[in-house]
């Protein structure tokens, strides 16, 4: 997944026409930072998540089951 954003958002970068040498170099090397940090990253926002849906289970619950009802 991660090479699949990695080369969407190369192509973007690359294909900018309004960004300087400066900027240019900059987004490359955040680019590639936010690629190699994607792998760990990803788990703790995970985490988060289910976290946050434990926390709020109850209020989930209702929210989907009037959902549910208007349908």
């Amino acid at each position: 997944m991660a090479y699949f954003i990695f080369t969407e958002w190369l192509f973007f970068f690359l294909t900018d026409k309004e960004m300087n040498p400066e900027q240019r170099f900059w987004s490359r090397i955040i680019l590639v930072m936010a690629t190699i940090a994607w792998p760990i990253i990803i788990p703790f926002a995970y985490l988060e998540l289910l976290r946050f849906h434990k926390k709020y289970k109850k209020d989930i619950d209702l929210l989907i089951s009037q959902t549910d009802k208007q349908i």
